[in-house]
């Protein structure tokens, strides 16, 4: 018995091919992967436990994560901008066995673990582990993993309640990466520009694994800079990212026909493109984003076609093997260009939320499709289009963000009332956290903020704060959110690159 996913990810890379740009050749990233998979197994490591890692990306935590694969153990991706509160809630409903940190939050992180190994890892890959792999022995007999046993456990944001663990098999994450390698056309010729985080599903599994499964190479940096991926554009030949990224490269005056011309493949995801950035973009390099639909649980659904149309604000036919339905309030079928639930059904489904039955219960029908929680309608010629959500998940610069975690720490700080966060349309993240305030005191948008800056991670504070008397409410006493998205929709318009 094979490791499925970590086996399929340096099946087709020649051993002296590049797999990370002046790093590793294939060959020498699976030596790096025994090493760092032989320190993690003497730490204690067993097959089935948690690695929990909120580390800066680097090669070397990029490695981390494929000797996680490589010893058995169930990777658990934590976003860099999680305060400790929050960190300590996944650290306690996870229960890892070894947590990664960067070193400067070693002392704070100790005090969570519990009885769970600290190592540390910093931006520039070096750190305690680095340490213990840096003299551990270059062989490790990989363990045995397959198609149901869990490589990663991502938690994602809900409406309600706290953050889920969408639990991902090493099958779910195999039959995507190996759709995507076939239907984007990835070869070992492609060479990746990487500038997504990789404690997102976005960056470490549909862009690596993709890259990866083809025999491809990565140019891996460490964040997304406009003039850096610019720089790097004529080594490379595809690049993954989300509308923010097109965005602020649209506002560089080198970005060209010429610029661009080595390329042959830009995806965007994670959030909604405007049209108006598709459009633009193809006017000024001629060649048109390809839009795709996925979530945690469930990596790609659809994607436009690289052969065929790639329309604005559509984002494309279901890929071979997945299904998608558009259901009513009911369950029953809808009509092509019915607007209603979007529902999902494939080998790429995550095994349900880690020790929570009853969401995992409610997040699927009687017939195991998936309820993704978004609206869309399907054409005529089998393209979905989402048209909004059917909870109040916004979704900023490609991360989730649940209102409700925001309003409860809004609605603690002294002199509020009350309040309401929404997402409006921002031309640069998609949409942006806003937050609408009725307070007892004279407080200031300055004073709102102020109190967030410690409790939630940057991401989820919002942008702007705005106060009424009163927040408008329906005859059941629900705040009627809607109205409120309304009502300032055009709050962004003027300032949309301002973040």
């Amino acid at each position: 018995m094979s490791n499925l996913l970590y086996d399929a990810l340096f099946a087709a890379g020649a051993p002296d091919a590049p797999s990370i740009e002046s790093r590793f050749t294939f060959a020498e990233l699976e030596r790096e992967t025994a090493r760092w998979a032989a320190a993690i197994a003497g730490l204690g490591v067993k097959p089935g436990d948690r690695i929990a890692v909120q580390v800066e990306k680097s090669v070397a935590n990029l490695v981390l994560y494929l000797a996680a694969l490589r010893v058995g153990a169930v990777y658990l991706p934590l976003n860099t901008a999680y305060t400790l509160a929050e960190l300590g809630y996944f650290i306690s409903d996870a229960e890892p066995a070894l947590i990664v940190c960067d070193p400067a939050q070693r002392e704070s992180v100790t005090v969570l673990a519990g009885g769970a190994r600290v190592e540390t890892l910093n931006r520039e890959g070096e750190g305690s582990l680095a340490d213990l792999a840096r003299t551990a022995p270059d062989g490790f007999e990989t363990v045995a993993r397959g198609a149901s046993d869990l490589a990663a456990i991502c938690y994602t944001s809900g409406t309600t309640g706290r953050s889920k663990g969408a639990m991902l098999t090493h099958g779910a994450l195999h039959a995507n990466a190996a759709t995507l390698v076939r239907e984007w056309r990835f070869t070992a010729a492609d060479v990746l520009l990487h500038a997504l985080p990789i404690y997102h599903v976005h960056g470490l599994f549909v862009a690596t694994h993709t890259a990866m499964m083809a025999g491809g190479s990565m140019i891996l940096q460490p964040r997304f800079d406009p003039a850096e991926v610019l720089a790097a554009l004529p080594r490379a030949s595809v690049m993954m990212g989300v509308p923010t990224f097109y965005t602020r490269l649209l506002a560089q005056p080198a970005l060209t026909a010429e610029a661009t011309r080595y390329m042959r493949l830009f995806v965007s995801g994670s959030a909604p493109l405007l049209a108006a950035t598709h459009r633009e973009w193809r006017a000024r390099t001629g060649q048109a984003i390809l839009e795709r639909y996925g979530m945690t649980e469930t990596g790609m659904n659809a994607s436009n076609p690289y052969d065929g149309p790639r329309l604005a604000g559509a984002v494309g036919p279901a890929l071979p093997g997945v299904a998608l339905r558009i259901v009513g309030e009911g369950g029953e079928a809808l009509a092509a260009g019915e607007a209603g639930l979007v529902e999902v059904k494939g080998p790429n489904l995550f095994a349900g939320y880690w020790r929570n039955p009853e969401k995992t219960a409610a997040a699927f029908t009687a017939d195991r499709w998936f309820r993704t929680g978004d609206l869309g309608r399907i054409d005529e010629r089998g393209y979905l289009w989402l048209v909004g959500r059917a909870s109040d998940l916004i979704i900023s610069g490609g991360l989730n963000v649940y209102p409700a975690e925001v309003e409860a720490a809004i609605d603690a700080a002294p002199g509020v009332v009350e309040s309401a966060v929404i997402g409006l349309p921002h031309a640069d993240l998609g949409e942006a956290v806003t937050a609408v305030v009725v307070a007892r005191a004279e407080l200031t948008e300055a004073d709102v903020l102020a109190a967030l800056s410690e409790r939630l991670a940057r991401f989820k504070q919002p942008r702007r704060v705005i106060f009424v008397s009163a927040l408008p409410r329906n005859a059941m006493g629900k705040v009627t959110k809607a109205n409120l998205r309304a009502e300032h929709a055009a709050l962004y318009d003027a300032s949309a690159t301002a973040v």
